[in-house]
């Protein structure tokens, strides 16, 4: 049969993380490969989309998200991020922050046009850029604090370039962008006229001190940012796909109406569980997640320190590439499947987030684990010590 795939089919593979979770299952293992969260859903919102449920509230809702939702999100934008938004026209309610990017990148690039991605990137943005028709071009950040410079930015720019993505805190390497960055960020994005894209998903997953900076938050480039963010960290609801994006209202009309023709809304009774959560919860819940998780990441690092597999220590996020060129093995796929049949614990080839071969010095483990299974895999990888 001479039918075949698209071209953008053609360019677009499995998501090394779905592939090693696969194989993680196979062995019974311990998976810290996947990005899925174990903590538990806090009550108020699990309380509240049950109870949605339970009351019928299982209909379409506005395509750009419920009334209690966008007022929410509008809320907790001015006090944490210190963005001003008007939740009538400029709040995207979407499946996921995955699919609130997608439905950016479908209402304002063409095919052709260029975004930059700081490497090592999300294979995510990545593919959307790909399944959209865009180009990606990079800025290579340097281990172990994933550096950059002004010029880095410069070299990466084309003609063609119409954005940048900025991942923070990053995924994968828990980068937190700092003011000084932002800046020459912004700076860079007004001379050459380009759009500002955010993944902010991880903002409450800061280290050591830092605090959580929205580039949409500097005004020189507040107008020219999509800020892109949800609540499938934070609240342990992955599965539930509840994102959002902030746009000036120009923007934010087409991103809405691709939105309503590629998911129609996002889950009406889970909106609800989101817009109570972020109406209930203090802040302590927010500083406990702080607390939990840098704890988590000692635990880890600590562990592959003692293994001899260098980790590049993250200041954000629940992610962490550790250095594996010590293990047996070419790439880092064979790296990371040397771990998994050696320890029974399931991580992300590096090379699922470099476009050249820096990749196949890493792999990405996750620590979003409970304390008893993330224990359990740390014992298991102190046993490659040598």
């Amino acid at each position: 049969m001479s039918i075949s795939l698209s071209k953008r089919g053609n360019e677009i593979v499995q998501a090394e993380i779905r592939v090693m979770t696969i194989e993680c299952e196979k062995l019974g293992g311990i998976n810290l490969a996947q990005g899925i969260c174990d903590i538990g859903v806090p009550l108020p919102v699990a309380h509240a989309a049950k109870t949605a449920i339970d009351r019928g509230f299982n209909s379409y809702t506005r395509y750009d998200g419920l009334t209690e939702l966008r007022h929410a999100i509008a809320r907790k934008m001015r006090e944490y991020n210190k963005i001003t938004v008007d939740p009538e026209t400029e709040v995207t309610v979407s499946a996921g922050s995955t699919g609130a990017f997608y439905c950016a990148c479908l209402a304002l690039l063409d095919e052709g046009d260029e975004v930059i991605l700081f490497e090592p990137y999300y294979g995510y943005h990545l593919n959307t850029l790909l399944a959209v028709g865009a180009v990606p071009s990079y800025v290579m950040m340097r281990a172990p604090e994933w550096t950059f410079t002004p010029d880095d930015l410069e070299m990466a720019v084309t003609p063609r370039t119409k954005g940048i993505m900025v991942c923070t805190p990053s995924n994968p390497c828990g980068k937190v962008f700092d003011k000084a960055e932002l800046k020459w960020i912004a700076d860079f994005a007004v001379k050459h006229d380009i759009f500002v894209f955010t993944d902010e998903i991880y903002e409450y997953f800061i280290y050591d001190g830092r605090s959580h900076i929205s580039p949409a938050s500097l005004p020189k480039i507040a107008d020219r940012t999509i800020t892109i963010s949800g609540y499938s960290k934070t609240y342990s609801i992955t599965g539930w796909r509840i994102g959002y994006s902030i746009a000036r209202k120009q923007w934010a009309d087409m991103i809405g109406y691709i939105n309503d023709l590629v998911y129609v809304c996002a889950p009406a009774p889970l909106q609800l569980g989101v817009a109570a959560g972020i109406k209930k919860l203090e802040t302590s819940f927010y500083k406990g997640i702080c607390t939990e998780f840098a704890t988590k990441r000692d635990l880890i690092c600590t562990a592959l320190d003692k293994a001899g597999l260098k980790p590049s220590v993250p200041q954000g996020a629940y992610y962490v590439l550790a250095d594996v060129t010590s293990l047996p093995g070419k790439t880092s796929k064979e790296n990371a499947m040397y771990l998994l049949h050696e320890t029974g614990v399931a991580s992300v080839p590096g090379s699922a987030f470099f476009h050249g071969s820096d990749g196949e010095n890493f792999v990405r483990f996750c620590f979003a684990k409970t304390n008893a299974e993330l224990t359990e895999a740390c014992r298991r990888i102190k046993r490659l010590r040598r």
